[in-house]
């Protein structure tokens, strides 16, 4: 893999990702003003969990017609410059976090809220310590897969598929060096039943200044599972997975791909390595070699489910930078709301008011379903 690095006319950075040596980037003609986000994150004192208020991005680009698409190469409304690409990362024109926020003096007298769990935390929303905020300081980045608008990720080559995984390795890997990021997640949502706002195949990466409430679930049962039973949690629900059967998809050298006992979504698929590992960037190249393999190979099994390409969101949960790097496994979580070929799963009462989950789909049948898929 060759890395060149370039910038955009809002000095945003832009990294290519090529099989061959010999980028030379194009200069991007755009007159484009500075960019100023605006992030901040609150936490909420019921849950504990932050929230983030973005404003700014209301305003980003929604559903733009074929000849207009900012990540299709060269065009003149593209992020992308250059006539051709084979994959590429850029800041996030319109992003969640960004180190580019503006960070406001502590007003006088104003004082770090006592039981402020993150080092960013500044002050209080109306200067009271229930309301903690901090900015949201971190980074985005959009991961364009292929520069052919109507292509998928699941119909691409081997190679171009497993030099995704190298371009999401790196900047896992220069992400998480970030002072401000304390978790990167790289994700791809597809579909515009997911809410995409943009059809050309691409990906994301967050880099967040806190800690995501579902990693810090995870790391409290992680823990409480180790002091129990002296073992690694995410190690012994594999091994029982694999002992079942039931319910994997496939296993290699390397890698199974399973549907957990307890899916919540219809259609759900997770993708562990045999080994601990806390993230992409640990990986070796017999395992990114593997993972190419079965990863494409899942997401076709999910096209071919309805004969019709599968709206989904698929996320890498890794391990935290600076925590639990050896109790959280690196795992891929692909999961789809549609729940039959005419029907979506919509999240009611009980889900997006309690978090308590009702999937109607037992996880052993659509285990069968995706291995009678291939």
């Amino acid at each position: 893999m060759f890395r060149t690095r370039s910038r955009l006319a809002d000095g945003r950075e832009i990294i290519y990702f090529d099989d061959r040596r010999g980028r030379v980037p194009v200069p991007d003609p755009r007159d484009l003003p500075a960019v100023e986000p605006r992030c901040e994150s609150r936490r909420d004192p019921l849950t504990g969990e932050w929230v983030t208020i973005t404003a700014h991005r209301n305003t980003r680009t929604f559903l733009p017609p074929a000849d207009q698409c900012p990540l299709c190469p060269g065009g003149p409304a593209s992020e992308i410059p250059d006539p051709g690409y084979e994959v590429v990362s850029f800041e996030n024109r319109f992003p969640s976090f960004s180190a580019r926020t503006p960070v406001p003096a502590r007003s006088a007298g104003s004082a770090r809220p006592e039981g402020s769990a993150s080092r960013g935390v500044l002050d209080a929303v109306d200067g009271h310590e229930l309301f903690p905020r901090m900015p949201g300081t971190g980074r985005c980045e959009v991961v364009c897969f292929t520069d052919d608008h109507d292509a998928t990720l699941a119909r691409l080559p081997l190679s171009r598929v497993r030099l995704v995984i190298e371009a999401w390795a790196e900047r896992t890997s220069a992400l998480s060096a970030m002072p401000e990021v304390e978790q990167v997640f790289v994700f791809e949502n597809r579909g515009v039943e997911i809410g995409v706002t943009l059809h050309h195949p691409h990906g994301q990466i967050y880099g967040y200044p806190f800690v995501t409430p579902r990693t810090a679930r995870m790391l409290e049962r992680a823990s409480a599972h180790r002091d129990a039973t002296g073992g690694e949690l995410f190690g012994d629900v594999l091994a029982a997975e694999r002992a079942a059967g039931s319910r994997i998809v496939r296993a290699g050298e390397h890698w199974t791909v399973f549907v957990p006992a307890a899916a919540r979504w219809p259609v759900e698929a997770h993708v562990m390595p045999h080994r601990h590992v806390p993230d992409l960037a640990g990986l070796t190249e017999d395992e990114r070699d593997e993972l190419a393999v079965l990863y494409r190979d899942l997401l076709r099994r999910c096209d071919a489910l309805y004969g019709a390409p599968l709206p989904y969101v698929a996320g890498w949960h890794q391990a935290p930078v600076g925590e639990g790097r050896d109790l959280l496994r690196l795992h891929l979580q692909l999961f789809s709301i549609r729940r039959a070929p005419d029907k979506i799963k919509y999240l009611a009462g009980s889900e997006s008011g309690m978090g308590a989950w009702i999937n109607d789909v037992p996880p052993e049948r659509v285990a069968e379903r995706l291995r009678a898929a291939g």
